[in-house]
């Protein structure tokens, strides 16, 4: 008896331990990501890995996928740089067991890398780029999980002058490929409301990122009398450019593009002068109604003690998602199939920034925007 107490209890540690054996025996699924870890855009990068390795987690813990393989991200830090964008991109095709990559922040550095993605027949899904022109060059394994710039625009014209009842308008970019995108986008959008002589453009024109004083630019815009400002490029500028507008006697509302406004934002600028500044953006993490989203950020709040700031690094996490899935739909790391089924299979999978889908060209379908607004806390939130 006591021999066959030994036996029973031997082959139920066995039974038990079976699975993790098989499991750690099998090769990890490797998914790549791009982003900017150092430099200027830092804080979006280090969001942007950990919501991508929260993903991974969250799948792991389910079982994973192709029959208990894990999935594991690798990371390639591009500086938020379009040179070193380009060998970050170089050296995740580079690596055999890379299936796709996640890339990146920041439209004019993911330009250069999605070529050497293209190149080398790997899929790539930008999750922070939003330039129109990044979609319209036909290639076949390139995709986003954000939106458009064209979208945007429309959305600005749409809901930013009857808000502040402005008819006159100025416009501000910083010449990247997104802040220029962006902000021609919504001249554009603006046109028939032009020709209606419901308002007027009263300024159009850049700044140069990375410099410390902006007084002339923003002297010349005050001159211009605008009833609201819209503010196309980054974080980083658009703190500097509403603190010393203010200090100029520029009274007019701000109104940021989709990369203008996050905490960092906040804390550069201070609560004093950030609250009451406004945002075109996609639902912010904590607004997103989803089961998905809630289990996400639930993940993440307990690992990291708050969620993300702005939606970039959700859309990098719905990245891995929508790559690990297509891996184990079509059980298969073939990057012509894996492009082929994302493009024409992949119609409404839940996420957790809501159902994803493709166009024929690699867009996201359905990308809704909402108006945002710092409060007197210092928090973003939508503008009622």
């Amino acid at each position: 008896m006591k021999f066959m107490k030994y036996v029973l209890v031997a082959t139920v540690i066995l039974f038990v331990s079976a699975p993790a054996l098989m499991a750690a025996d099998k090769e990890p699924v490797v998914i790549g990501l791009q982003g900017p870890i150092t430099g200027a855009w830092a804080y979006e990068g280090q969001m942007a890995k950990q919501s991508c390795e929260i993903a991974a987690d969250l799948i792991n813990k389910k079982g994973g996928i192709l029959g208990g393989r894990k999935v594991v991200i690798k990371v390639e830090d591009d500086a938020g740089e379009p040179k070193t964008g380009a060998l970050a991109a170089q050296k995740l095709v580079g690596q055999k067991d890379v299936v796709a990559s996640v890339s990146t922040y920041g439209s004019s550095v993911c330009e250069p890398a999605s070529n050497i993605y293209e190149k080398f027949k790997k899929v790539n899904i930008g999750y922070g780029v939003t330039a129109v022109r990044l979609t319209e060059r036909d290639f076949k394994y390139f995709f986003r999980t954000c939106g458009r710039d064209d979208s945007q625009g429309k959305f600005f014209a749409d809901a930013v002058p009857a808000k502040f009842k402005a008819k006159r308008i100025a416009i501000m970019h910083d010449n990247t490929a997104f802040g220029k995108g962006l902000a021609e986008d919504t001249k554009k959008a603006l046109d028939a409301m032009v020709k209606a002589k419901k308002v007027e453009i009263v300024y159009f024109d850049a700044i140069t990122p990375g410099e410390k004083d902006y007084k002339v630019s923003l002297t010349n815009m005050r001159e211009s009398k605008p009833d609201v400002w819209y503010y196309t490029g980054y974080y980083a500028e658009a703190a500097l450019l509403v603190t010393q507008a203010r200090d100029i006697g520029v009274t007019c509302p701000f109104v940021g593009g989709n990369a203008a406004i996050n905490d960092e934002f906040v804390k550069i600028a201070g609560i004093k002068v950030a609250k009451g500044c406004y945002m075109t953006n996609e639902p912010l993490p904590g607004d997103l109604p989803y089961k998905e989203a809630k289990e996400f950020l639930a993940a993440y709040k307990a690992k990291y003690g708050e969620i993300p700031s702005s939606p970039w690094p959700i859309y990098a996490a719905d990245a891995v998602n929508i790559i690990a899935y297509s891996v184990d739909k079509t059980k298969s790391m073939d990057s012509d199939k894996l492009a082929a089924y994302l493009r024409d299979k992949v119609n409404g999978v839940p996420g957790i920034t809501g159902p994803i889908g493709f166009t024929a060209q690699g867009d996201r379908e359905g990308v809704p925007f909402y108006l945002y607004v710092v409060d007197d806390a210092g928090k973003i939130v939508i503008s009622k």
